[in-house]
């Protein structure tokens, strides 16, 4: 990272993977442009999990090449009159590999109960739609989290 003083710990950027709700998921996608879309996802034990359709743009890229990044902002805040933006910020990169088995299983229900709390709804909903998702996991092998100069403490 260039502006090393703007580097968050070890410890902030993963609270910023376990607090956040949405990512942004970029591949190598068709005739060498990046794709990059929004998903839910859960972090857990060092992993990235999310899920997806088993067919589609998403699903081909990584099929392709399983190295990904994944980007969290924990913090968006324009300051018109700083013309500045206090942000914080994940980005991941790793690769990505389709789950299958118990270990899809596992996935699927743990991102059901981050968005909701409720068993029998989530079970519910693992019953209803599982067969037709995709589980992936991102094995990360290098993360950084950055936050806006605003943001630091004054010298």
């Amino acid at each position: 990272m260039r502006r090393t003083r703007q580097e968050l710990s070890r410890a902030e950027t993963e609270a910023i993977l376990q607090n956040g709700t949405t990512g942004v998921l970029a591949v190598h996608g068709d005739d060498g442009y990046p794709y990059a879309v929004p998903v839910n996802y859960v972090y857990k034990d060092g992993k990235i999990y999310f899920h997806g359709a088993k067919a589609g743009h998403k699903f081909d890229a990584m099929a392709r090449n399983e190295k990904v990044s994944f980007c969290v902002i924990a913090r968006d805040e324009v300051v018109p009159d700083e013309f500045a933006d206090y942000y914080k910020s994940a980005v991941a990169f790793g690769r990505v590999r389709l789950l299958e088995g118990d270990e899809a299983v596992r996935a699927v229900y743990d991102l059901g109960y981050k968005y909701n709390p409720d068993p029998a709804k989530v079970q519910a909903e693992v019953a209803k739609d599982a067969a037709h998702a995709a589980c992936f996991a991102i094995t990360i092998d290098h993360l950084t989290g950055k936050q806006a100069k605003g943001l630091l403490p004054k010298a």
